[in-house]
Formats: structure tokens, sequence, C-alpha cells
């Protein structure tokens, strides 16, 4: 039996599969509001067969928005627009997880379509981003305001907040965003935290408000519930983030109830050279696997069935992301149990007619297709 197609239980939580729709940010909210891009978009991965369908990186606060056009929770009256989506996700058999974030001082910028690289000014429409050092991301960025400690504990609170709003939107996993240098990374990294204070200096304060966030999102989300927290293992730069920091972190996040440690790379420097390839993140997640004896996921490059397959029964990781390939082929998750020959998933009813190119053409079909001249 293909073990990408098994069932995988975390918790008192069952996924169908351990295919993952990693959180791909859309830039396509309103006031921080859900529409129907966003159902349409989400809901067809989950008819597709994924197991957990990840919705973006959603912000704890107006001004944590990477962009203005970025999903959030903030406020009660986004709940609703994430209700009607995670009732269709549920629908289809897969289950729903959020991500929540705060940007940092890589707020306020454009949407990637636009061709504008930078910040987005006040006059239109942006705003000045905060981070633990008022250094920007890079020259065409704001310089942030740095926050002080009752601005963190504020930032603390909207986390806890957003994760009580995504519980009432019947979401089952919550992820902690703490990586692609967004503010708990730039919190992290000492190549965005020049702090002297309890949140800065050294490694222990460095990582003190993800734990903190992590402690308090843990302790409220229900104890039959996963926990997931997403971290970059490497800045890719001299002197910043690297992979030893990040195996003690999750040694230090297990210890606190997480139950699966989501392991990318990358985001803090603009300047970092990443060496990409298929696969390139695996062994990061692998070697905090071993080392830190917590379940990890892995993404980045993965595109084919058989390389999936061979990272879970490598002992690489727990869990396979998926980004852009299901943006390519929302229904990935569906022909890899036809590559893999697993037979545990079933295409839905309304398209089994069309998904086996050898099946006999039935009078029905002949019916409809007069019918419509």
């Amino acid at each position: 039996m293909s073990l990408l197609l098994e069932p995988y239980t975390l918790r008192g939580l069952t996924l169908r599969n351990r295919i993952v729709v990693s959180p791909m940010c859309q830039y396509s909210a309103e006031d921080g509001l859900a529409n129907d891009w966003h159902l349409v978009h989400l809901g067809s991965r989950a008819v597709g067969g994924a197991g957990l369908v990840i919705f973006e990186a959603t912000a704890v606060t107006a001004d944590g928005r990477i962009t203005p056009e970025d999903l959030g929770l903030w406020k009660d009256e986004q709940i609703p627009g994430l209700q009607r989506i995670t009732r269709f996700i549920e629908a289809q058999g897969a289950v729903a997880g959020i991500q929540l974030a705060h940007a940092g001082r890589k707020a306020s910028t454009w949407r990637p379509w636009l061709g504008k690289h930078g910040s987005v000014t006040l006059e239109e429409g942006g705003w000045i981003p905060v981070a633990p050092s008022p250094i920007p991301f890079d020259p065409e960025h704001a310089r942030p305001t740095e926050l002080g400690e009752k601005d963190i504990e504020g930032i603390k609170q909207a986390f806890i907040e957003a994760a009580r709003r995504a519980l009432s939107a019947n979401f089952k996993v919550v992820e902690i965003h703490a990586a692609h240098g967004y503010l708990l990374h730039q919190f992290m990294s000492p190549l965005s935290n020049r702090r002297t204070d309890q949140y800065g200096g050294s490694f222990d304060n460095r990582i003190r408000l993800v734990l903190e966030v992590t402690e308090a999102i843990r302790e409220l989300w229900p104890a039959d519930l996963p926990v997931f927290v997403r971290v970059s293992a490497t800045d890719w730069v001299e002197d910043g983030w690297n992979p030893d920091e990040t195996v003690e972190l999750a040694r230090r996040l297990k210890a606190l109830g997480v139950d699966l440690v989501d392991v990318s790379s990358g985001g803090t420097a603009a300047n970092a050279e990443i060496p990409t390839g298929p696969g390139y993140q695996t062994r990061f997640a692998e070697r905090v696997r071993k080392e830190s004896e917590i379940a990890t996921g892995t993404v980045g490059m993965i595109t084919e069935p058989a390389q999936a397959e061979h990272i879970l029964r490598t002992g690489q990781a727990d869990l396979i992301l998926l980004a852009r390939e299901l943006l390519r082929d929302p229904y990935w998750p569906l022909h890899a149990d036809d590559d893999l020959g697993g037979r545990q998933s079933t295409w839905p009813a309304q398209y089994q007619r069309a998904t086996h190119r050898d099946q006999p053409i039935h009078e029905s079909d002949l019916r409809d297709t007069a019918a419509r001249g």
C-alpha cells in the first residue's frame, strides 16, 4: 500500500492521505474577507483529493497583511466567509487548516502580478509596517517601525484572538507562520533582529515570541486537534538563522505540544542565493524529524507521486505539502492514486465517467450528447 495515500492521524484527527495543500496567498480579498475566488480555489483542491487544505497566510492584524488584498482574521466579520469554505471542504472529505501570520517588515507590498516591487505608499492605500528592528527588507521596502514590548504583547494577543476565530470558523488544524521572513521569523533571525531587550540578542531571546505565541495557541486549541508551526530551516545567508537553531527550536516546540513542524526555508534576506531543485528542502525536514523527534512536513519542488512516496518511505517527512503543482493540477492526489495503484481515493461521482479513457460509453452519455446537439 502507498504511504502517500494512507490515512494519517495526529491527535484525534485523521487525514484521508498525507497530501497537503500548502498555504498559497491569492491576494484576492477585500478588507480581509474571503470570497467566491477562495471558495473555488480551495474547494477544488478538496474535490481533487487532498487530505488537508491549509488556507493562505491569514493576517492576525490589518497591518500584518503582506498586501492589502490578503485574507484576515482580525475581526469577527471575517468568520462567516471562511466558515462557508470550511463547510464545503469537509463535505468533500478533506480537513480544513489555517495558517495564522503577521508579515512584519514585509507588509504593505504590491500584489505580485502588478509588476511593482517594494511597499505600497500611504497615498496608494498602504501603511508603515512594524518589525523587531527598524531595518527594511530591501531598499525598495519601507523602513519599519520598531515594536515596543507593549506592541509585542498586542500582537501576541492578536494571534490568540485569531485562533479563537479560527475555531469558530470550524478549522481543525492551525499553523503558526514563523517562516519566510515574516514577523515571527524576523524575531528569530539575527539578520532582522538587533534588539537588546528580552526579545533580542541570544537564541533564547530571539525565539521567545514564537514560543509564547505557540504556547498560548496550544492552550486554547482543543486537545484533540493538532497545532503546526511553519519554519524556515535556514536563511541561506552566513550569520543568519541556521539548521542547528531550527533543530533546537523544534525540540522546544514539541515540548509545548506542537504536533508537526512544517519545514521550508529562506525569506529573510533579499540577497540570499538559494540552490533550488527537486525536493531541495527535504533534507531539512529529515534532519528535524530525526534529531528533534517530531513529525515534519516537507515542501518545495515536489512534483511526482513516486518522488513524494520515496520521501515518506525513506523517513524524510510525514506529510507532503504541495503548492505550485496543485495550481497546475488540482486533481494531483487523484492522479497520484491512479499512478501508485492505490485505488484508495475516489473521483467525485460527477466526474467518474471521464476519469478512465478505457471506460465504455454508455447510452446515457450518447443521449446527453444528442440532447446538446
